[in-house]
Formats: structure tokens, C-alpha cells, sequence
């Protein structure tokens, strides 16, 4: 298999990499195909749908370039260890979001801890958006930046009520979009955990649980061992 080429998007005053592969996996009609199979159920709080395991060992077929990327774009000098990977479909409706859904997000607090997002439908089922919050600047949130980001959404919350029981889109009530990655059918996107993100999801999204007619991703997370 060829290997495919990378290129790292930086967006906002910190400048985060965003690395985007295009044509990532030799196979994604047999990710899709295997997706279409598996028992879907919800799985932890916060993802606003439900996910099914998959097998990481698809991964290794690019495992050269994933270890390139980690080393020259994020700084690896230890070796990676995976620590999920899920097939991840979005059927949660608007209405029945939870009001942290309806907000930008972010993954953990360690700076080595990366997200592996892998497109498996396609653009007209919406890609990532990453954004700045505007009254404290912050475009990651880090275990130093924690208590402040916190206590900024708190006050925020009291002042303004809670967000709009929608998706994010655009800006957002005291959030800026500072980057967006559209979604293409086997592209992966590789960015930090720690960099506040959301789905972007269109209006009109069939919030179908039939994974060859929704929004399928892969969700893989890493860090460094």
C-alpha cells in the first residue's frame, strides 16, 4: 500500500497541529462493511451517540507514518500506547442533548494524549471545529488551566443560562471557531486531547443508527507510554 501524505494545520494564537491523512486505510468499504455488523450501544456520558469496539490493528497498516507524525509533529520520544478504539455513530438529536454536549470539548488534560479521528462517511455528514474561549483565551485546557476554565464556565452558566440545545455551530455564546476540518470519507485527523473541539454537524443530519448511513467515525485515543 502507498503510503499517503500528511499535511498539519495550525490554527488560532496557539497554534495547535492538526495533522489531516487523506486516503488513510486500504480498505475503508471493509471498515464500513465490518461497522455494519457490529452491536452498537451507548458508552460512557458524554458522546452524543453510540459506539461499537473496533479492531486497532487496521492502524498498523500505516504504523510507520502514525510513528513519523508522532515523532516530528507532537514531540514523541517514548513509544505510543493505544488505549481505544471504537467505531462511533452520532444519533443523538439536538433536543436531547445534555448542556455540556453543547459545548466545545476536550479529551483529557495531558498534553500527550492525542486523538486519532477517522472519517468513514462523508462530507455531508460534517467534520471537527476547534475553538477559542473567548473570556479566558484558551484554545486547550491543561491540568494548570483547569480550575480557571471551570470556574469561567460557571460564571458564564450563572450569567447567561445555559447554552442553546443545539450542536455547535459557528461562534458560539462566549466560544470562537478558530479552525474547521471537513469531513471526507477516509481522512484521519490527528490533534491533541487537550485542544477544545466539537462535531460538526450540519443541520439535517439523518441521526440514523444504520452505520453505512450515518455519521461513522473511528475513535482512536493514544498517548505517550
Amino acid at each position: 500500500m502507498e503510503t499517503p501524505h500528511f499535511t498539519v494545520e495550525r490554527f488560532g494564537n496557539e497554534g495547535q497541529p492538526v495533522v489531516v491523512i487523506d486516503d488513510f486505510a486500504a480498505s475503508p468499504d471493509a471498515l464500513l462493511e465490518t461497522a455494519s455488523h457490529a452491536t452498537f450501544e451507548k458508552r460512557g456520558l458524554f458522546y452524543p451517540g453510540i459506539r461499537a469496539p473496533a479492531n486497532p490493528q487496521y492502524l498498523t497498516e500505516q504504523g510507520a507514518l502514525i510513528a513519523q507524525i508522532l515523532i516530528e509533529v507532537f514531540g514523541f520520544t517514548k513509544p505510543a500506547q493505544l488505549t481505544e478504539c471504537a467505531y462511533s455513530l452520532v444519533t443523538t438529536k439536538p433536543q436531547d442533548l445534555m448542556p455540556i454536549q453543547a459545548l466545545p470539548h476536550y479529551d483529557g488534560l495531558e498534553p500527550q494524549r492525542l486523538a486519532l479521528l477517522h472519517y468513514l462517511s462523508g462530507p455531508k455528514t460534517g467534520g471537527t471545529a476547534f475553538y477559542r474561549h473567548d473570556a479566558t483565551g484558551f484554545e486547550t485546557v491543561t491540568e494548570l488551566r483547569f480550575e480557571r476554565y471551570k470556574q469561567a464556565l460557571s460564571e458564564e452558566a450563572a450569567q447567561n443560562g445555559l447554552p442553546p440545545q443545539d450542536y455547535c455551530r459557528d461562534d458560539l455564546n462566549g466560544f470562537t471557531r478558530i479552525g474547521t476540518v471537513a469531513a471526507k470519507k477516509n481522512r484521519l485527523v490527528i490533534y491533541r486531547g487537550i485542544t477544545l473541539h466539537s462535531g460538526d454537524i450540519p443541520k439535517g443530519l439523518p441521526f440514523s443508527t444504520d452505520p453505512l448511513r450515518g455519521r461513522l467515525t473511528i475513535n482512536s485515543f493514544l498517548h505517550e507510554a
